[in-house]
């Protein structure tokens, strides 16, 4: 039996700023780079729309002055801590229905992500099993004590 596996080759960036919310919501945003504006720009955004803190890894863009400034409490993850992030759960989902597809561009490719991330989105409670985890709920929880 010969397995076959379609190829492309191509560096080509987009970046995918994603937060979600034990809740079952989601928020994510298309980037041309991770530069510190444009995270501080999106957690602007975010903000507005209801993101009350951000659990983030201690990449220096997200521990620039400039994010930081935003005001959104920053929760740092310890280094090489994935598992600890929610947010992974979901790009796993992401990863685990785009990988080994021939896209042609990048366009192509957001389009099928943001699609996924869309029918994940109109769906909270399937993002809830993802993402809640129970000492994530119990902490929730003690916080609204």
């Amino acid at each position: 039996m010969e397995l076959v596996q379609p190829l492309e080759i191509a560096y080509v960036w987009c970046y995918l700023v994603l937060a979600v919310s034990p809740t079952g919501r989601l928020w994510w945003r298309w980037q041309t780079n991770c530069k510190k504006e444009g995270i501080a720009e999106t957690l602007t955004r975010w903000q507005e729309e209801g993101v009350d803190a951000v659990v983030w890894d201690n990449a220096p863009t997200h521990r620039a002055r400039v994010v930081r400034k935003v005001g959104v409490p920053l929760l740092p993850l310890p280094s090489y801590a994935p598992e600890l992030n929610p947010a992974e759960r979901v790009f796993e989902e992401l990863r685990r229905a785009v990988e080994g597809w021939v896209y042609g561009t990048i366009e192509r490719k957001v389009a099928v992500v943001d699609q996924l991330l869309q029918n994940l989105a109109a769906d909270p409670a399937r993002v809830r099993r993802l993402v809640g985890w129970e000492w994530i709920r119990e902490a929730i929880a003690a916080a609204f004590v």
